[in-house]
């Protein structure tokens, strides 16, 4: 018999075209009331703060709040005497892949940096946030083991999806793979620079050792992954397939610099980013996306929003082309450019691929954020080719973005997993979708893990809280399925974004049910 989704047990998700026809009306025409009550993203940033011990790799810490994870992964690197034990695992497999690892703690630091004061107004979650991103880079300074040696990978993609273990009943290959000089990573290297470089901001204030240790290492990065260049996957060749590096290392390059220039402010990281900024495609990329992979939109407008103040003209003119295009990447996602725009679902949800298609929209949806504080912190506004839009009209899209993600959506389903009545029961994931090791310790194999756990019709026996998966197609349908990894896996970098955001939109939201958004510059009805 044929697996019934959850998603056919609410009455939108039913067959009937007018109902969802109708919802679509319902959601375009209350978006237009940018922050009228709807969710509690209070609730909403808790559990996504949740979801990133539930990645943990190592031993856990006493505090550990996701009770149906255990330690794993403790001979890590022990092969090739290195302690490589911490980090995350990226999705739903138990493989450490650095690449998207350094980047999710880059997103995880942005939002905080932007965000510090809202994200501390929800009760303990400030603490939560610093715990996630200091997860990330305790692992990073192990991995660090010499300024030119970097760890960037613990696992095999190929053997680890052979089997179905839960982390900590692996018996799949934990080779550790480096770079070093014979054998470049640049891409890898400098996203870990960035990540550093960006989470030194986040701990000067409260933790400055531990800040200038970060900067160290992000500084050693840096030089490394500049002076020898190459490919990651050419060195790691385990990694194609998985984290294929598609744009390249150039990008990386620069988001790396701009962030060693916002954390040490010396000048050296920002002439980097000017003299390289059209040879290495910062200011001549117009891009529809921003990833893990492809970092120019994210370079591009961290770079408009510096200063241009005491710039020369030289300087002046390549910080307008970097905004020229990251603003390019805003209009387009806000449907305000003649041509080129993103694409969207009938529902509104911005769409750029079926894999794991919610992380394009986190990820444009923290640019939109970050860029509407910038304007508003600078009276501007973004003039896209056929509108100019203000920071109000632009958090009213973020929103409307963020919404459907928590259940303003044909399916009336929140793809926050643990968010709401209704969510992907069925997550692909190895370690929610088996019994807790600490409710029943035994081994569970290799095959026996795909016959006993994966191919069950019922949900997870965990609920992965606070995770973000791949989400609907193009035509808002969903399958609430573990075989259906391109809509039902999820990935740290999915989540990493919507930190700050749902902390911005908490804030908004009080300020809107007790009526002092007036007071805040941000008036209910002002689309300017």
């Amino acid at each position: 018999m044929k697996e019934k989704s959850i998603c056919q047990n609410t009455l939108l998700a039913q067959p009937k075209h007018f109902l969802q026809h109708f919802l679509v009306l319902i959601l375009s025409l209350s978006s237009t009331l940018p922050f009228a009550h709807s969710f509690d993203y209070g609730d909403a940033l808790s559990k996504s703060l949740l979801y990133f011990e539930a990645q943990r790799s190592g031993h856990l810490p006493y505090n550990q709040r996701v009770t149906w994870r255990h330690h794993s992964g403790l001979t890590d690197g022990l092969e090739q005497g290195v302690d490589l034990v911490g980090g995350y695992y990226d999705a739903g497999d138990n493989v450490k892949f650095g690449l998207p690892m350094a980047y999710t703690i880059t997103l995880l630091s942005w939002g905080v940096i932007e965000f510090r004061d809202e994200i501390a107004a929800v009760d303990g979650e400030l603490r939560h946030a610093l715990e996630a991103i200091k997860w990330g880079t305790d692992y990073f300074i192990k991995a660090h083991t010499h300024p030119h040696v970097l760890w960037a990978q613990v696992g095999d993609g190929y053997t680890d999806h052979l089997c179905w273990q839960r982390p900590e009943d692996m018996t799949t290959s934990r080779r550790a793979y480096k770079l070093d000089e014979e054998n470049p990573g640049t891409e890898v290297a400098a996203e870990t620079a960035a990540a550093m470089a960006a989470a030194s901001i986040v701990f000067r204030g409260t933790n400055p050792q531990y800040a200038q240790l970060l900067l160290h290492h992000a500084e050693q990065l840096f030089e490394f992954g500049d002076k020898y260049r190459g490919k990651y996957d050419s060195s790691i060749k385990e990694v194609k397939g998985y984290y294929s590096s598609v744009s390249g290392y150039r990008d990386e390059l620069l988001w790396a610099a701009l962030w060693l220039y916002k954390a040490t402010h010396n000048i050296t990281y920002f002439d980097y980013a000017i003299l390289n900024a059209e040879s290495f495609g910062g200011t001549t990329w117009a891009i529809r996306e921003f990833s893990w992979d492809v970092k120019f939109a994210g370079l591009q407008t961290l770079a408009a929003t510096l200063p241009t103040e005491g710039r020369d003209k030289e300087q002046k003119q390549i910080l307008q082309q970097y905004r020229s295009k990251a603003e390019h990447y805003l209009c387009a996602n806000l449907n305000k450019n003649n041509f080129t725009n993103a694409k969207r679902t009938p529902g509104g949800l911005l769409y750029t691929r079926r894999w794991n298609n919610m992380q394009y929209v986190s990820n444009a949806a923290l640019l939109l954020t970050v860029y509407s504080n910038h304007l508003r912190s600078t009276d501007q506004t973004l003039d896209c080719q056929t509108d100019s839009v203000g920071p109000t009209k632009i958090l009213s899209f973020v929103k409307s973005q963020v919404d459907y993600i928590l259940g303003s959506n044909p399916m009336g389903l929140s793809y926050l997993v643990g968010y709401g009545s209704a969510y992907p029961m069925r997550v692909h994931h190895r370690g929610a979708s088996t019994t807790s090791y600490k409710d029943d310790k035994v081994f569970v194999g290799c095959m026996q893990g795909y016959h006993t756990w994966f191919g069950r019709h019922d949900p997870n026996p965990n609920v992965l809280v606070g995770a973000l998966v791949g989400g609907p197609d193009k035509n808002d349908e969903f399958r609430d399925k573990r075989v259906n990894f391109a809509q039902t896996e999820a990935c740290t970098y999915n989540t990493a974004p919507l930190v700050g955001i749902f902390a911005k939109l908490h804030e908004l939201e009080k300020g809107s049910s007790s009526n002092t958004i007036a007071s805040a510059s941000l008036p209910l009805l002002s689309f300017i």
